[in-house]
């Protein structure tokens, strides 16, 4: 997100090295992959942004610096380039346009916005320190008379000889005549100034997809409908990028890579692999499942809709990132040895009702002519 796109290399590995399944993933910084590096190729191909495309657009390889160029200092071949087939490296970033090549940071459309507010809060900083500096000026007719409350010649003076004078809380000084005091009154930043960073800071959460409260923790003016409506529309962006993302881009190759890997070593039995890819390469991706902020209200709604018949429970499971499979094995692994040992909760449906009460033993059903 940083960055706006990242480089996974996949590197085999040899049986010797200890590995379960003989494959390694590199990561990358996208300053590996130059984005100045721009030619035509002899055969054809062409290079944009790093990227080595054929004569129809497909991508066939990368050319990834050896080191990273920000240590240009520490290695000598820190601005040389390999060519990795393509095939051996996987880009993950957000597409926003048809034909794009490269991502760009997430901070991209807020970054212009960043700087200046950032300028404007030191600006504040350095006004509200001016604002807490007490000074006293002391005008006079007569530049021989004595300083206030001392007697001539003991009075202080600084490094140019300009006198000096201090006041102590509760002192009452009286001043000669044509002497005068005034007291610098600097700016202060006014009242406008908090409102004015919650609303530009409103607009930065806004171009990042998150909430307010995201940015900054500021949960002053939230409440359950507001928090609850911010965290369904960010979830839904965060899923989206999950799925068509980081699932696409990252996971699934990354899963076909390992199965190949692990049925060539030997480490899983897989000698059909070749003409079932299919059946080993059928995953089911399912992300970490959300809290929420009032987990029973939106439980009760999941129970409505099953009972209901509007969705499965196996649906409501996988949300909730478990397998409904594990689950009913627990089920009715927890249900059995509970009625082994002659246990009865509250919780088991089979025995109690939904207020906890438990239900009578109801006699076999008969079969009748």
């Amino acid at each position: 997100m940083e960055g706006g796109e990242c480089l996974v290399r996949f590197r085999p590995r040899l049986s010797e090295d200890g590995l379960s399944v003989p494959l390694q993933l590199q990561l990358l910084e996208a300053e590996h992959l130059p984005a100045t590096k721009n030619e035509n190729l002899p055969n054809g191909n062409v290079i944009r942004a790093g990227i080595e495309f054929d004569k129809i657009g497909r991508r066939v390889a990368y050319h990834l610096y050896r080191e990273h160029p920000g240590e240009r200092l520490m290695f000598a071949n820190a601005g040389e380039t390999i060519r990795v087939p393509a095939d051996s490296v996987l880009h993950i970033y957000k597409p926003l346009r048809p034909g794009q090549h490269r991502g760009q940071p997430w901070l991209t459309q807020v970054l212009v916005k960043l700087h200046e507010l950032d300028q404007y809060d030191d600006a504040e900083l350095v006004r509200k320190k001016l604002a807490a500096m007490f000074a006293a000026f002391i005008t006079e007719n007569n530049p021989e008379d004595p300083v206030i409350g001392g007697k001539p010649g003991e009075s202080e003076s600084d490094a140019s000889g300009v006198p000096l004078a201090g006041i102590e809380p509760g002192s009452m000084v009286k001043l000669l005549p044509g002497e005068d005091v005034k007291f610098t009154e600097p700016g202060d930043v006014g009242g406008m100034y908090t409102e004015f960073m919650r609303v530009q800071l409103r607009a930065v959460a806004a171009g990042l997809g998150i909430t307010y409260e995201q940015l900054t923790g500021d949960l002053e003016r939230v409440n359950y409908s507001s928090i609850r409506a911010g965290l369904l529309e960010f979830r839904r962006r965060c899923e989206q990028f999950q799925h068509q993302v980081m699932v696409f881009q990252f996971c699934r190759p990354v899963w076909q890579a390992w199965i190949e890997a692990a049925a060539v070593a030997g480490a899983i039995d897989a000698r059909d692999y070749a003409r079932n890819q299919d059946v080993y390469l059928d995953v089911e991706w399912r992300p970490p499942s959300w809290d929420w902020v009032d987990p029973l209200k939106d439980m009760n709604a999941e129970v409505a809709a099953v009972r209901a018949g509007f969705k499965p429970r196996s649906a409501v499971i996988n949300e909730m990132g478990y397998d409904e499979e594990d689950v009913d094995r627990h089920v009715a692994a927890d249900n059995a040895r509970s009625d082994s040992l002659g246990l009865t909760f509250d919780s088991d449906p089979r025995r109690t009702t939904s207020n906890g009460q438990r239900v009578a033993d109801q006699p076999p059903a008969t079969e009748t002519q």
